[in-house]
This record gives structure tokens, sequence and C-alpha cells, in this order.
């Protein structure tokens, strides 16, 4: 036999909270933001890394290019001076020439000696190559100077190349000695030369082939230049160009489309030159420095154990203990059948469902065994009432009956002897009406004799109309259905269920109105007792009905338990109340 007792149950705990939440929270979500952040912090180091260390790499070129360079012009600035002091000896210019002629790779433009009236002394190549040279400005330039002087760039009309020439006069005497009015040594030298041989070794040492760099003078000329810079570039003005000019050093960062260059600059103190160095960072490659981004991939793994691993737990530990959970709550509101689902999962969980099982087999059988000796004592309890309603039918009412008659007969006899004694006999009369009237309210009390004479819903009814006299209330009574006689078991179960409804409505519920209807449906029997009443909170579950003093609740839902029925209680403070029986007519 099935029944089941509804008293406003909560909603379940959601699925998504619990175990499978705070394993998300603290397990899927952390390692998924690690793996996310060491990558991304990674990758932020390496390009930071590979930022600063090409720019120093960079720096510290352009320093040796600059230091380089600045070598080779000293050398050749020496080597100049010492030409001129040969040619100021009385030997002729031209064999002066020819013992200097080891130092024409140095000077491709060729080597001259020069009067200071600018004559043409001798020459290591041709005249026609000195012709077009600012000779004689450059003269001028040297003219009671001590130290060799360096010419401004101009364009070498020989062989179409950017040229500066070196000029060194004899000096007799020390340093403050007037000049001699000797030959004066000339040298010509492409800047070109200078950058390839100071640079060289930097390309060859380059990761990249990108870069790119260039020599400019104080004039803004391009003296040189090496590598593919941006055809859109001028050169002359690029950052970096002036600060070099202005004799600063450092390195300066340019983002150039979807990429950022190292800009590396310095000067060449002794010519006035500037140095540039600029290549794209990210195109260098350091093998140690990319090896880097590898770093996070030690995580997935990692990752990929707690995916494993959380999906063991919600497989074997989440998921069963959710559906221990359900089978639980539907144990506790009496399905005992529930629990016996197996539900899986790891073996603490299977023996937990089998202890629960135990427990819930166990708590059957006590209920069964409790139902049993209820349904003894409510049998019991029942037939005691029968027997003291036969009692006091047969007995007490036919002796107030009998009693009435004789009073009657008397009052007959007295009545016009001693009027009197005739008010007094029909006073007498009167009370032992209302008397036979009690006893015969509380037979039907103890015993509805309508219930077996006419059927359930007469009974009913009377009782609603009952409860309208002695209580005072507006009681109606309505029905619906093809009326059909139940069992005489239910039938009293049901009424003595409608028979604490009511009592507890005139009790306990303030009302004004009750309404009771009854009703034959497919395959239940439904009666519900509705009033507008004051109301109360409806405990959750039926277990805490006696702990709230909800005792004739309490012994209506084992009534309905008894008879295979279901209680639902609808009730909240200042609403009123319902409660509802349903009975299968099967």
């Amino acid at each position: 036999m099935s029944h089941s007792t509804k008293i406003q149950r909560r909603l379940p705990t959601p699925h998504w909270r619990g175990l499978l939440l705070q394993l998300f929270l603290f397990i899927v979500l952390p390692l998924t933001a690690l793996l996310v952040a060491i990558p991304l912090g990674s990758l932020t180091l390496h390009a930071r890394a590979m930022r600063d260390l090409v720019g120093e790499r960079d720096n510290r070129a352009a320093h040796a290019a600059a230091d380089s360079i600045t070598e080779q012009l000293n050398h050749r600035a020496a080597a100049i001076r010492g030409l001129a002091l040969r040619a100021a000896d009385p030997a002729s210019p031209e064999g002066a020439l020819a013992n200097y002629d080891f130092l024409l790779p140095d000077f491709e433009g060729g080597l001259a000696l020069f009067a200071a009236d600018g004559t043409l002394l001798a020459v290591s190549n041709t005249p026609e190559a000195w012709r077009d040279r600012p000779i004689t400005q450059l003269l001028t330039q040297v003219a009671g100077q001590a130290e060799p002087q360096f010419s401004a760039a101009f364009k070498d009309p020989a062989s179409g190349e950017v040229a500066l020439m070196l000029v060194a006069a004899a000096q007799q005497g020390g340093p403050s000695a007037t000049l001699r009015a000797g030959p004066v040594a000339v040298g010509a030298f492409f800047p070109a030369s200078l950058g390839r041989r100071a640079l060289a070794g930097i390309v060859r040492s380059a990761s990249s082939d990108q870069i790119s760099a260039w020599l400019v003078d104080d004039q803004h000329q391009l003296l040189y230049q090496m590598g593919t810079p941006r055809p859109e570039t001028d050169l002359t003005r690029h950052p970096g160009v002036a600060n070099a000019l202005r004799g600063e050093s450092g390195t300066i960062y340019l983002v150039i489309g979807d990429s950022e260059h190292v800009v590396a600059y310095t000067p060449v103190q002794s010519v006035g030159l500037a140095l540039v160095i600029e290549e794209p960072w990210e195109a260098v490659d350091n093998p140690w420095l990319s090896r880097t981004l590898a770093a996070p991939l030690i995580l997935i793994p990692v990752l990929l154990f707690a995916l494993v691993a959380l999906w063991f737990g919600i497989r074997q530990i989440v998921q069963p203990l959710q559906a221990l959970e359900r089978k639980a709550a539907e144990l506790g509101w009496g399905r005992f059948e529930a629990i016996e689902q197996p539900v899986g999962g790891i073996s603490e969980i299977r023996h937990l469902q089998a202890e629960l099982v135990r427990m819930a087999q166990k708590v059957k059988s006590a209920q069964q065994n409790l139902r049993s000796y209820v349904t003894a004592i409510t049998t019991g309890q029942e037939d005691e009432r029968r027997r003291l309603a036969r009692g006091l039918h047969d007995g007490a009412v036919q002796a107030l009956i009998a009693l009435d008659q004789r009073v009657q007969l008397t009052q007959l006899t007295v009545k016009k002897t001693a009027p009197d004694a005739d008010d007094r006999l029909a006073e007498i009369r009167h009370m032992i009406a209302a008397l036979i009237e009690d006893v015969r309210r509380a037979v039907r009390a103890l015993r509805p004799i309508y219930l077996e004479d006419l059927g359930l819903l007469p009974a009913l009814e009377m009782l609603t109309h009952d409860l309208e006299k002695t209580a005072g209330l507006h009681a109606t009574f309505a029905s619906a259905g093809a009326a059909a006689r139940l069992t005489p078991e239910r039938e009293i179960a049901v009424y003595r269920f409608a028979q604490e409804a009511l009592s507890n409505v005139a009790r306990h519920a303030g009302a004004k109105m009750v309404r009771v209807s009854a009703a034959f449906g497919a395959g239940e029997f439904v009666l519900c007792v509705q009033d507008d009443g004051k109301g109360f909170t409806a405990p959750e579950r039926v277990s805490d009905l006696a702990a709230a003093g909800h005792y004739g609740l309490m012994g209506m839902q084992e009534r309905a338990e008894l008879i295979g029925g279901r209680l639902d209680i609808r009730s909240t403070p200042g609403s009123g109340a319902a409660v509802e029986l349903r009975v299968p007519l099967s």
C-alpha cells in the first residue's frame, strides 16, 4: 500500500552546487588561470628580456663600431702627419710619397703633396683625380693648425662616392712653433670603407638579417649605409641622429607597424659623425629565451591530470552523492523503495547507500509495526465506540424516552388537579428532550449511524451541519462526481478525518466560514476542508507536526496512511488553511 504526505516541501538543492562547484572553483579555475597566466607572464618576460638584450647588444655594437672608426681615423691622421713630416725633409716630394705607398689601402682616393700656395708637388695616382677636389678650402683650413684636419664630406668626381680628405702640414719645433711653408700632405678616403670595416663583424654576428646601420655627418649627409632600411625613411633625419650629433649615445625604441625596432646611436667624436644601428628586436632569435616559451607546456600534463581527476570525481563521487542526496530526500518523505536503487560511485558511497538501505528497512519495518499497532488500536477504539454507542442508544436513550413517557402520563393525571405541577412537568419533559438530543449527538459522534445506513456523503453533510449548529460557523458542504461506497474501514477513516478537521477549525482557526467538499474523480476520492481563519505555518516535514503542537494534524496524517491516502496541507499565517485527503478508489 503506497501513501505520501505533502507539507510545503523545500526546493531541492541545485545539482551545480556543493562539491561540483567547489571542484570547479578551487581546482579547474585556478589551474586554468595558472595555465593562462604562466604563458602570458613567460611571453612578457621573454619579450622584455629579448628587448633589453637586443637594445644592450646594439648599443654595445654601436660603441664598438664608433671606436673602430675613431681608431681608423686616428691611424690615418697619424699616417698623414708622418707623410707631411717626411715631405718636409730636403728629399724630393716624389721620393717621400713613394716611401709611403703602404698607406694607399687606407686612402682609396690617393695621396698627394701640395705646396702652401696649392701647387701640386706629387700624387700617388693621377693629377686629374685631384683637379675637382676642394683642395684650396682644405689648405686654408689647415693653415696655422698643428693637428691634421678633416675636410667636409663631398662627392668625389672621379669615383662618384662620398669622400673625405685628411690634411696635415709639417711643423718645426714644439707645439707652439710656427708652421713651415713646406709641403702639405693630403689623403683622400671613402667613409664607406670605414663603415664596412667597423660594421662587418656586427653584421656577421647579428642573428637577424633585418639589421641596418648608417653614418651621417654634421651636415646631415649620408656617408654610408648598411642593410636594407625602410625605403620611406630619411636616414639623415632618423630618430637618434640628432642625439648622436649632439654627442649623446643611447637606445630608443620605435613602434613601426606591428613590430618594435631598437635604435642604438652614438657619436664618432673625432670627425663629428653620427652612427646609428636599427633592427626589429622580435626578429632576433635567441635559442635560450625561446626555450622559456616551452615552460608552460609542463602544466599541460598537470591540467590533463586535474581534468581526469575532476572527471573521476564527478562521475564517481559528485554524481553518485547527488543521486544519493535525492534518494535520501525521498526517503525522508517516506518513499523507502527509492533508496534501494543503486547510485554507483566509489566503494565508500556504495557502503553508505547500503547502510541507508538497511536503516530504511528497519525504519520501514518499525513503521509497519507501528501502523499495525495503530490500526489495532484504531479498530479497538472504533469497536469500543460502537459498543458504547449501542449501549447509550439501547439503554440511556430508551430509558430517557420511557422516562419522558411516564412524565407525560403524570402530566395528564395532574393537569386538572395541580396546574403548578403541570408546568413543572412540562419543564422536566423539555429537559429530557434536550438530554435525549445530546445523548443522540454523542451516539452519532461515537458511531455515525448515517454512515452505516445512508453512506459517506450524507454522513459528511450531517457532520458539517452539526458543526454549524454547535460552533456558530457558516458551514457549507458540496459534493461532485458519481458517488460510490468505499470499504467500511476507509469510510470510517474519512469520516474521522473530517471530524478531526472540523474540530480543529472550531477550536483553533478562529474562522467565520468553513467549506467541506467531497469529490469522486478518476480513480480517487478527494475530501477538502477549507476555512478563512488565521492560518498557521505548516512544518516542513510530517515529523515536525508533533514538535509544532499539531497533534490533530498528526492523527489525520496517520489515518491517511492507514488507508493508503495522501494528506496535503496548505496554509499561511493570516490566509486560512486547507487540508485535503486523497484516497484511491481501488
